[in-house]
């Protein structure tokens, strides 16, 4: 049983455990909390670390990764072919406000069954029909379907 309660057992885990999360919470961040669990996983199969030592190094090598690799991670999932596919389906569609939206302040928006982060220049109040106008990597733009009086 102490064979499989390791440090290295126990890094692999927790990084495969952020890799999982990284599909429910997108936003690119937890995978490179997965790598650096990962990089603490091999070196402890070869050096024997402190505990401290160990978490030191996965913050290290975690924010290193992020500050690396995001943005170019983040230009290759989302190209212009996925942003077109989103259009195609979102553009011009109908949601519901969630939560008050407003110039400066996001709120949420229900489409398709799913609840989406939502920011527009209109004042949008919580119930309101919205029309979707685009949107960037995962929030909808939106504004109101309220006539203009």
């Amino acid at each position: 049983m102490e064979r499989y309660l390791s440090a290295a057992v126990i890094w692999f885990i927790i990084g495969f455990v952020c890799f999982l999360l990284e599909f429910v919470i997108p936003g690119l961040i937890l995978f490179f909390f997965a790598v650096g669990a990962w990089i603490v996983a091999v070196l402890s199969l070869f050096i024997d670390m402190s505990v401290n030592t160990q978490l030191i190094l996965f913050l290290a090598s975690s924010t290193l990764t992020i500050l690396l690799f995001r943005k170019w991670a983040k230009k290759i999932i989302w190209t212009r072919k996925h942003s077109t596919e989103l259009e195609h389906e979102f553009l011009g569609k109908t949601g519901k406000a969630e939560t008050f939206i407003g110039p400066g302040k996001n709120g949420k928006v229900h489409f398709k069954g799913t609840s989406w982060d939502a920011r527009s220049e209109d004042n949008i109040e919580q119930g309101e029909n919205v029309t979707i106008t685009g949107n960037e990597s995962i929030q909808l733009i939106v504004k109101s379907t309220k006539p203009l009086l």
